[in-house]
């Protein structure tokens, strides 16, 4: 992809698959699994000391659309891009975050929970949100009700989404992709249970195709 749009990426799978890696030597199997599973998109949490090097290794693979998540200050915006994170994802709104993003280039998708959030966000020029926690922050009724006041705003809905869940957001207009990671299990991973990534990875897919 010479032009880059996330937006695309997230209308075309509609699932973005959240990935703590704890050991960087699991990055490329893991990266082989979620290709199989046709799930080729990893958003690589900042949460373990492996993430940054674990976001090189993924990115090397040109199948992978690799971003970074757990992204809360300014200066790690740069060290995700080199490391070669394709999109940036925030837990929360940060102004600083986001407009290094667009100093960079890169795509961000800032946490929102609120209404005066999303009006934040769209302050920035951004218009595709993370909505988080989703589960713990008012779920599909929630996205309806800040979807009416702001219908341009596209979700991506993380934090609580499941297997159980996944349809109901889906299915919903203002929801572009949701974000999970019961696909990418953190006990999988450890586990090296990698087909039963590309299994569960297969499986969401499939909800998706018949949801949209």
């Amino acid at each position: 992809m010479t032009a880059f749009v996330l937006a695309d990426v997230l209308a075309e799978y509609r699932l973005v698959p959240v990935v703590v890696l704890d050991d960087v030597h699991d990055a490329e199997p893991l990266g082989a699994a979620l290709i199989a599973g046709g799930l080729p998109v990893a958003e690589v949490t900042l949460r373990t000391a492996a993430a940054l090097e674990a976001i090189a290794v993924m990115a090397r693979d040109p199948q992978l659309v690799v971003g970074a998540g757990t992204v809360t200050r300014a200066a790690d915006v740069a060290r995700v891009v080199e490391a070669g994170a394709r999109f940036v994802v925030s837990p929360g709104f940060s102004t600083a975050v986001v407009a290094e993003c667009r100093k960079l280039g890169v795509p961000v998708l800032p946490g929102i929970a609120t209404a005066t959030e999303v009006q934040m966000a769209l302050d920035a020029g951004v218009d595709t949100v993370k909505f988080f926690p989703a589960s713990v922050a008012g779920g599909p009724p929630m996205i309806k009700a800040l979807a009416a006041p702001f219908p341009g705003v596209r979700f991506v809905p993380t934090g609580g989404v499941n297997e159980n869940n996944v349809a109901g957001y889906l299915s919903l207009p203002a929801v572009l992709a949701v974000g999970g990671s019961w696909m990418v299990a953190r006990k999988l991973i450890a586990s090296h249970d990698f087909a039963a990534v590309t299994s569960l990875s297969e499986k969401a897919c499939a909800v998706a195709r018949e949801v949209s």
